[in-house]
């Protein structure tokens, strides 16, 4: 019997690490933007480092969202060959 990472090409497990890295530097950039870096109001950000982290977050999210939706797609397709 072989283990799940056997069945998984490498091209996957990349797709995997990317999206999920890419993923969670878009939660971790929204918390900071929302706790650290002075918070969100109605208007946006208080400080120029919580825009900056609110355009991280908005960049990542979706890409890295996006990249593992494709991930976890291709790695339902590997595991039926």
């Amino acid at each position: 019997m072989t283990s799940h990472t056997a069945l998984m090409r490498p091209d996957t497990r990349t797709l995997l690490t990317t999206g999920s890295a890419i993923f969670l530097t878009g939660v971790v950039a929204a918390l900071l933007a929302e706790t650290v870096l002075g918070g969100i109001g109605p208007q946006g950000p208080h400080t120029n480092a919580g825009w900056l982290a609110l355009m991280v977050a908005m960049g990542c999210l979706p890409t890295g969202t996006l990249t593992l939706l494709l991930a976890f797609a291709k790695l339902s397709a590997d595991r039926r060959r």
